[in-house]
């Protein structure tokens, strides 16, 4: 029900601390699949998830549906690049959930801000944060498209692969606030992401943690 590339997030059990991962599948097996060591969503440091830990992982698939299933660590691997060996249970444990909540990276991306109609001229922007489910995005003052209920936010995202791909984002208006600063910000959910859309959204997002934790880490040497 998920595939390698795709994105999963971790969340350990019997603990105290409310932690969250998320990881890149990266082989499949037959009782197990690999990913890559997991980013700490909070921190952006990587993971070291010992053997025998056990956690929920929550998936979306081709229908954008949301799974939900119980896992747990076999063991690392070392191979081209550093694993996690992962317990693959019977997909008829798997739970479908109704929503999920994405992690947000706060980053500044070009977009272009469109009508659904022809309610407003369409104007550039840039974002606050973004996650696969929303973003929160930069107006300037004036800017009159409260009344507007939906609208396309269009953006290209660059993946470290060199890959650049471009995202036409059909989204519902939520609202428009404005921070301490005095900017406004319009904050938008978006409608039905294609399943493309959304890996594509999670992996950028992915790899921007750990480029941020890899910026962090060279500050300190």
């Amino acid at each position: 029900m998920f595939k390698i590339g795709d994105i999963l997030m971790l969340e350990p059990k019997c603990t105290s601390q409310k932690e969250k991962f998320n990881c890149m599948v990266v082989e499949m097996g037959t009782d197990c699949f690999y990913t890559d060591f997991p980013i700490d969503v909070e921190t952006g440091k990587i993971g070291f998830l010992m053997d025998g830990t056990q956690f929920n992982v929550t998936f979306s698939n081709e229908e954008q549906a949301v799974y939900v299933f119980e896992s747990e660590v076999l063991g690392k691997v070392k191979g081209r690049i550093p694993m996690m060996q992962l317990l693959l249970p019977e997909a008829e444990t798997f739970v479908k959930i109704q929503r999920r909540q994405f992690v947000r990276l706060d980053v500044t991306l070009d977009t272009a801000i469109h009508p659904e109609h022809s309610e407003f001229t369409p104007f550039r922007a840039l974002t606050e944060n973004i996650s696969a489910g929303g973003a929160s995005i930069r107006l300037l003052k004036g800017t009159a498209i409260q009344s507007v209920s939906h609208l396309y936010l269009w953006m290209a995202l660059t993946l470290k692969s060199g890959e650049i791909h471009y995202l036409r984002l059909k989204s519902k208006v939520i609202r428009v606030t404005e921070n301490e600063h005095g900017n406004m910000l319009l904050h938008v959910q978006f409608l039905e992401p294609s399943k493309n859309d959304v890996q594509t959204l999670m992996r950028f997002i992915f790899e921007k943690q750990v480029d941020f934790k890899e910026k962090r880490l060279s500050c300190l040497t």
